[in-house]
């Protein structure tokens, strides 16, 4: 099954929905534009109950097939938020708001669902139901932990739910599909370093946070380099550092703040834990004090259970070929909150190829990055491929 003719003939529509939502990005938990127009178009294509208000901004869509005697249910989910960056590209589409864009191509994974969307309000060709889960505030809010919190999947019981992103590094026309680990869990952290302030040529009379500090820097990468599997992969990564005022003055304190990248809990927990250890001991050692705060909500790690990746792989097959589906590519250590979806019903997540732009501005999170429009309608075939080969009807 190519892509599907219905959906090919919407390419024209589909590219106008996502060419005015880039035009119009909206940060996590704002997007009221984003949402209305979500909610209008699911409403006008028929046979759609539509639901508002879950974390927010939240839209999710119910469909049920020309049959439901299955009592079956999955979920589709697509991200609808922008980032807090300035857009350097200069198209007539581009982002009508100062410091916000559609640099992570949230704009082309709303637009992919509300596609297939449109095909299955049409055909129906399904046994069962489907929700369509438009979700606020992906990037690095938590959107979809909120979503869950208030009752996403109990309102909507979903056997299984289903996600995609858009992958530059992947060419046009292919699909990767991760039997496992697709992403990592992602935590932030900060610590305080105190010392004791003095004359910066007379450092004999204080205790320098700013040394403490750096020898807390260079020894926290051992908990990687020494302490970890080498099979195992995880970062940390010290990214910014801050203390002082003047060239001759050794201040009070200093600040280090980073993050973390794992995909096992038990090495995300150990990490946590060591790196506490690690700062205060080092800290005391040198007659200072430090304080390591992880901050709360950090993303779990994206996991696919197997069952459902291979069948979304065998899908992703009969849109673009078994030749342009990449089984078991290497993981990322980015992070993505419908991890924790995964963690509450099994599923697959996948990407999506985007290539098909030359240079440096086909990179996610880059202010000269633009969707791959000629993708809309492999990721609406894609939805629509799945919803039809796992809720086959019984005629």
């Amino acid at each position: 099954m190519p892509i599907i003719d219905k959906i090919a003939a919407l390419q024209t529509d589909m590219t106008a929905w996502r060419r005015d939502i880039h035009a119009h990005p909206e940060l996590g938990f704002e997007e009221n534009r984003t949402s209305d127009i979500v909610a209008a178009k699911l409403a006008e294509f028929g046979n759609i109950t539509v639901h508002r208000g879950l974390a927010k901004t939240g839209v999710v869509g119910t469909l049920k097939g020309l049959e439901t005697g299955s009592g079956r249910a999955i979920g589709l989910r697509a991200d609808m938020d922008a980032l807090p960056m300035p857009e350097a590209n200069d198209f007539d589409y581009a982002s009508r708001h100062p410091g916000k864009m559609h640099a992570c191509g949230h704009d082309g994974h709303t637009t992919m669902l509300l596609g297939a969307a449109r095909y299955l309000a049409e055909t129906r060709n399904f046994d069962g139901t489907i929700h369509f889960i438009f979700q606020p505030a992906e990037e690095g809010q938590g959107g979809g932990r909120k979503m869950i919190e208030d009752g996403l999947f109990e309102q909507f019981d979903c056997e299984q739910v289903y996600g995609l992103h858009n992958w530059p590094e992947l060419a046009a026309g292919k699909i990767a599909v991760h039997p496992g680990p697709v992403m990592a869990a992602a935590d932030q952290f900060e610590i305080i370093v105190s010392g004791h302030g003095a004359h910066a040529a007379m450092p004999h009379r204080g205790i320098d946070p700013v040394l403490v500090a750096a020898h807390i820097v260079t020894a926290a990468q051992s908990l990687i380099s020494r302490g970890t599997d080498p099979a195992d992969s995880a970062v940390l990564s010290i990214t910014m550092v801050d203390a002082g005022t003047a060239y001759n003055v050794i201040p009070d304190s200093a600040a280090l703040r980073g993050t973390m990248r794992t995909f096992s809990e038990q090495t995300r927990s150990r990490i946590k834990t060591q790196l506490a250890h690690l700062a205060t001991s080092i800290a005391e050692g040198f007659g200072a004090k430090a304080v390591v705060n992880i901050r709360p909500g950090g993303y779990p790690a994206t996991i696919n259970t197997e069952p459902e990746a291979r069948r979304a792989a065998e899908i992703a097959a009969q849109v673009v070929g078994s030749d342009n589906v990449v089984w078991a590519p290497p993981p990322t250590m980015a992070a993505e909150d419908f991890g924790y979806m995964l963690q509450q019903r099994p599923g697959a997540y996948i990407w999506l190829g985007h290539g098909g732009h030359s240079g440096p501005g086909c990179r996610l999170h880059n202010p000269h990055y633009d969707f791959n429009d000629a993708i809309l309608t492999t990721g609406a075939s894609y939805w629509a491929s799945l919803v039809e080969t796992l809720l086959p009807r019984s005629a």
